[in-house]
């Protein structure tokens, strides 16, 4: 599998807070089945100042560190950036990180509130060339009211990222719910771990294969954990990627109507 976010660089963020805790982080990461990391750090002004060359330092010092410890993990360079007005800047000048250098990155929204014009800030983001990987939208609180958007923005050329503990249940039944959903409509581009620390928030995503797969079939399982996330790596256009379900056919008026592509599998909450 590869994990294209998580925290699991030290004291950099609220994610891991030592080198011990990193390193515990990528055994447990290894022994799941991860071969490749995106060290995503919080770019949020004001609260985590982080920026590309810090992160890039970051990464070589625990690259080292693994390499010494014979821990077979490697780790590329990412951001959660916060959607604040200068992020297009910041893409455009090099301080927030794009995943691994591609055209791809990971879009924070806020967790408790909906960002002023959500949308027109994702299209013009969008219209600079970048493709915005929105992050965990099934954790935040305000999904329920602006679940359209998302099914818009992933009609447009967004993509979506859920984090795996939520399809288990590990985030509380409304996460699991609007994870469900989201599958269910057929809008899930990728799964990862958003791993903090190496207890409730780790870096395991196995968990969530058997779910994935008796759902949505084995392939689409890889797809979401290995196929996908690759891409993104090799920085292919979106075009040249399998289509996520619910967009694989043109028409897209089961979106906008919210129906789900395929019979619900799922065990509801």
């Amino acid at each position: 599998m590869i994990d294209l976010h998580t925290h699991i660089l030290p004291a950099i963020d609220d994610g891991a807070k030592t080198l011990e805790v990193s390193l515990e982080m990528a055994r447990i990461a290894v022994s799941d089945g991860t071969s490749v990391m995106a060290c995503t750090p919080h770019i949020y002004p004001g609260l985590y100042m982080n920026d590309s060359p810090g992160i890039h330092a970051a990464r070589d010092k625990l690259q080292h560190a693994l390499d010494t410890f014979h821990i077979p993990l490697k780790l590329v360079v990412g951001a959660d950036a916060h959607l604040v007005p200068e992020l297009l800047d910041g893409l455009s000048k090099g301080r927030v990180p794009t995943l691994h250098g591609s055209r791809y990155f990971l879009l924070e929204p806020s967790h408790h509130v909906a960002p002023p014009q959500f949308e027109n800030s994702v299209f013009q983001i969008m219209a600079a060339g970048y493709v915005p990987v929105i992050t965990h939208p099934e954790r935040l609180v305000w999904i329920e009211h602006h679940y359209p958007a998302f099914l818009e923005l992933a009609r447009r050329g967004a993509w979506l990222q859920l984090t795996a503990g939520s399809i288990v249940g590990k985030f509380g039944k409304p996460a699991r719910y609007w994870s469900e959903k989201l599958l269910g409509d057929g809008v899930v581009h990728l799964i990862a771990s958003d791993a903090h620390n190496t207890s409730k928030r780790n870096p395991v995503m196995s968990d969530a294969l058997p779910t994935l797969e008796s759902a949505l079939g084995k392939e689409e399982a890889q797809r979401l954990v290995l196929d996908r996330p690759r891409a993104i790596l090799d920085n292919k256009d979106p075009g040249e990627v399998a289509a996520v379900p619910g967009l694989a056919d043109s028409s897209t008026s089961h979106l906008r109507a919210g129906q789900p592509w395929f019979k619900r599998w799922f065990r509801r909450v």
